[in-house]
């Protein structure tokens, strides 16, 4: 008897796919997504807690995040900007009201602007369909009205997506999801509403479980990342690869972090030959070109 399955793409080995090549020849394409993250206060979902557990109003874990939208955000705006990558901006539609100047200073850069629900603590998972549809759209609405387009694509609070959020985000013009670290390479998946590209995040390049699940070090992050991108460079002379590095505004915003991140994006932009630096967006809007969906 077969094992249950989502449905959505077969198995597939990075090994034996058709090759291609990014922008410019490059083999190894290289996004930094931020995430700007809003809570609510004192509702009883906080969303990870530093200290978890703790009663409401639990203003010490909100307060932790809250920093990301007052300060460290800027500060790694200020980073991304000195190093010359253009942000992929993971974005919570409440932000819009709670922290305009924080979306203005990503703009600002250029930010390519990914949808990431309305606020981290309200998952699709904790939705019925109707609920979902209606949550979806007017997250789509809210990133329209005030960045003048549409988002291309999609990331689930919690990166969490439901049974249905792959159908409703076809249905509604998106164009990928961040919500499936699978692979080093975009693919292909199948909905009700068309194909929908998954664009790669990762599980481990990523400051919140580093720091956060496994106590991690800067130093720490700062070796992961590196790490990574020397090791996929290497792999994608064989096929091409992406590298994700994802990070919030409250975690590498913190100051002794982003002292380390900023080495590491130094390693990277010092060692560019055969990279190309770039969003999610672009990355999809790329691969759509070169390997197009499946009939």
């Amino acid at each position: 008897m077969a094992l249950p399955s989502h449905g959505r793409f077969p198995y597939s080995p990075i090994t034996s796919r058709p090759s291609f090549s990014w922008p410019g020849g490059a083999s190894l394409a290289v996004y930094v997504a931020v995430n700007c993250e809003h809570f609510p206060y004192d509702d009883g979902a906080p969303g990870l807690g530093w200290t978890p557990r703790m009663d409401q109003p639990n203003t010490y874990n909100w307060g932790w995040r809250e920093y990301g939208n007052r300060a460290g955000g800027f500060a790694l705006a200020d980073t991304l900007r000195d190093s010359g990558i253009r942000p992929t901006l993971l974005v919570n539609a409440e932000i819009y009201e709670h922290a305009p100047d924080l979306v203005a200073a990503y703009r600002a850069l250029g930010a390519d602007v990914v949808a990431h629900g309305r606020t981290n603590a309200e998952q699709p998972n904790q939705q019925d369909e109707d609920a979902e549809r209606r949550t979806i759209e007017a997250v789509r609405r809210a990133i329209e009205s005030h960045e003048g387009s549409p988002p291309r694509g999609w990331m689930s609070p919690g990166a969490n997506p439901s049974r249905v959020t792959e159908d409703l985000l076809a249905e509604q013009g998106f164009e990928y999801t961040l919500d499936w670290p699978i692979d080093d390479q975009p693919v292909w998946m199948a909905t009700r509403g068309g194909p929908l590209l998954s664009i790669p995040y990762p599980h481990e390049v990523n400051d919140l479980p580093v720091f956060v699940h496994h106590h991690g070090s800067a130093e720490d992050f700062e070796h992961i990342v590196v790490d990574s991108f020397d090791e996929l460079k290497e792999q994608s002379r064989r096929a091409p690869r992406v590298l994700a590095i994802s990070t919030h505004t409250f975690l590498t915003g913190q100051p002794h972090r982003l002292r380390r991140f900023r080495r590491a994006l130094d390693h990277l932009t010092s060692h560019a030959d055969g990279v190309w630096f770039t969003t999610a967006g672009d990355i999809a809007e790329h691969y759509r070109t070169v390997t197009p969906p499946p009939a």
